[in-house]
């Protein structure tokens, strides 16, 4: 294969190439021993909202169980209230919602947007989030600050203006986005775009910076917001005694010092067992409980009881006209209410997060075994800078190659979220061509998680398809570079 002189050079040609990288994965596919019959049936993670994982025998008996039942739903809310403060103490309460970005919907409006009551006009309000990745969610519910970064989410996903990314943003407020120190920002993908690369961050540096935007907007700033992931790839790698990420330390250092709230979006992560809200310092932390726990779809809001109280309100779950602390009334946001089924089913994955913690845990172990195993095997020439982690928090393992780019050479292709929504990912849609589901793979940061297909009833790994899985995963990384004229 031709060698490329610029990496724009390497793009341009893989998309050219996309039709044979096709032919020769299904070919592999076949090589491998891949059965028909369960191709296209099982993939790299069931954590993804599009394609969720089958639920596990324990969710169903719930789910089947409360449905015949006439029940207020008030009470698995309290259910829940109630594991909650028992793991977390009795100043943190939760709210469920119906996904995920429900309730970062629901909380960016109750504890950063100016209000929209009285005479005169409101001002202007905004909140810091640090430049990482997944951004159109927890970044996009303000308008973009500097201007530099006006358009960041301008080609993301399907529909544009004011229906798409752009339609999220609130009521006068504003997203601060600080880049973050030791992190790089380079173009890559056939879709050429910025990639936050966030293996070398340095949280005290970034903490520094952040308080310094912070000082800059502290006449106007009403919140924080960050990731709760743990991972190298998701600039966390460095951590306390505890385990705990320090930029996130950082940051709750310096909301504190401002008064307002920290909100943690943590979508693919999980209750109890993952990322603590108390040591991270944060005042919110939300999950998308269909993601990691194994519930059916909806989120969850979990946080101390002072943030929580409008944010129940706006639910319609706090309080009705005689006092009462538990209810459901019509709101602001009641259409972001989970049904009955939803709820049995996330009291249930929250039970076995508080006391059978190994169900979730052990799938984990297990899955970075044959990751590396596998991983072990690909050409040597690809090996230096692959960094394989695994994080009980989102029940994946990260597998990072952006080490893989070295000064004045070419690395293995990283592909921009802007690939994946344009189907120009190669390392997602060459999977499909093997058969395979595939998972979050981009910025150079490829998640995988177990329960698609590669679980049995019980939510415990099933080696054969795993391993199917893996190699297919490695085989068309290797098949890519080939192509990208990385391997000979």
């Amino acid at each position: 294969m031709a060698k490329f002189k610029h990496k724009f050079q390497m793009y341009k040609h893989l998309q050219l190439s996309i039709p044979q990288i096709y032919a020769e994965a299904k070919k592999a596919a076949d090589e491998l021993g891949i059965p028909g019959e369960i191709k296209g049936k099982f993939g790299l993670t069931g954590a993804i909202s599009g394609c969720p994982a089958p639920l596990r025998n324990d969710i169903l008996e719930a789910g089947e169980h409360e449905a015949k039942k006439v029940v207020p739903l008030a009470v698995y809310v309290e259910q829940m209230r109630e594991m909650v403060k028992d793991v977390y103490g009795d100043e943190w309460d939760v709210c469920p919602v119906n996904t995920c970005e429900a309730g970062l919907w629901t909380t960016f409006d109750c504890l950063f947007t100016p209000p929209m009551l009285g005479r005169g006009d409101n001002y202007r309000a905004r909140y810091i989030a640090p430049y990482e990745k997944h951004f159109h969610h927890q970044g996009a519910y303000g308008r973009p600050f500097p201007g530099r970064y006006k358009d960041i989410l301008a080609d993301r996903g399907t529909t544009a203006g004011e229906l798409g990314f752009y339609g999220k943003r609130q009521n006068n407020l504003d997203t601060v986005i600080v880049p973050l120190e030791g992190a790089r920002y380079d173009v890559h993908g056939i879709k050429y775009h910025p990639v936050p690369m966030l293996t070398k961050v340095d949280p005290e540096a970034s903490g520094k910076r952040i308080a310094e935007f912070a000082a800059i907007h502290a006449t106007m700033l009403t919140g924080f917001t960050s990731l709760g992931y743990e991972t190298p790839g998701y600039g966390y790698s460095v951590k306390d005694a505890d385990g705990t990420p320090l930029l996130q330390k950082k940051i709750a250092e310096v909301s504190k010092q401002y008064n307002v709230p920290y909100v943690i979006d943590n979508a693919w992560g999980l209750p109890f067992v993952g990322t603590d809200p108390r040591k991270s310092g944060c005042d919110v932390i939300i999950y998308s409980m269909d993601k990691a726990t194994g519930s059916p779809l909806c989120g969850l809001i979990i946080g101390k009881e002072e943030f929580m109280v409008p944010i129940r309100r706006a639910l319609g779950m706090h309080g009705d006209r005689y006092g009462t602390t538990a209810s459901y009334g019509k709101a602001a946001y009641v259409t972001n209410d989970p049904g009955k089924e939803a709820l049995a089913g996330a009291v249930q994955a929250l039970r076995v997060l508080k006391d059978k913690p190994e169900v979730l845990t052990k799938p984990v172990d297990d899955l970075e075994r044959i990751v590396k195993e596998e991983f072990a095997q690909i050409d040597p020439q690809l090996k230096d800078g692959i960094v394989i982690s695994k994080s009980y928090n989102s029940t994946a393992v990260e597998v990072n190659y952006e080490g893989t780019w070295k000064p004045g050479s070419l690395g293995i292709p990283i592909f921009s979220i802007e690939d994946m929504y344009a189907g120009s990912n190669i390392f997602q849609t060459g999977m499909a061509q093997m058969g395979v589901i595939p998972t979050v793979a981009y910025d150079g940061n490829i998640y995988i998680s177990a329960g698609l297909g590669t679980t049995d009833d019980n939510g415990q790994l099933v080696e054969d398809p795993t391993r199917y899985a893996i190699k297919a995963l490695v085989k068309l990384i290797e098949i890519t570079c080939r192509h990208a004229g990385i391997l000979e």
